[in-house]
């Protein structure tokens, strides 16, 4: 059996860096995308398990991102984690967000987050 597909949504280098490990750490594949626009396309045509979804990003906001993939049925079990360093926006999102996580986010949060996803 394959491991489960993680999308990693996130412009910075470094925080992108440390969800890819954090995310392998748990078992997942993962796919590092930097740009809103290219997000898009990749969830035209895979169907990930979780996305990492930061909300300041580059041509497409993440906001859009997230509703584009609520509006989905191909993607409506894909469980979304938002990141934010905006705990206002944070809070308006958690309705249709699986979790919001408010940055910084640590090696450690993010890994044994997802490890209770895998579990699920």
């Amino acid at each position: 059996m394959s491991n489960p597909l993680a999308l990693i949504i996130e412009d910075d280098y470094d925080l992108a860096a440390i969800f890819d490990e954090a995310l392998k750490a748990a078992r997942f594949e993962t796919r590092v995308i930097r740009t809103g626009d290219i997000a898009m396309k990749e969830l035209a045509t895979s169907i990930p398990d979780v996305v990492i979804l930061d909300l300041n990003l580059p041509h497409v906001a993440g906001t859009d991102i997230l509703k584009q993939i609520r509006a989905d049925d191909r993607l409506s079990h894909v469980r979304v984690i938002v990141t934010t360093a905006d705990a206002r926006l944070g809070e308006m999102l958690q309705e249709e967000a699986d979790l919001v996580l408010l940055k910084p986010i640590s090696f450690s949060q993010l890994r044994d987050m997802a490890k209770r996803l895998r579990m699920r």
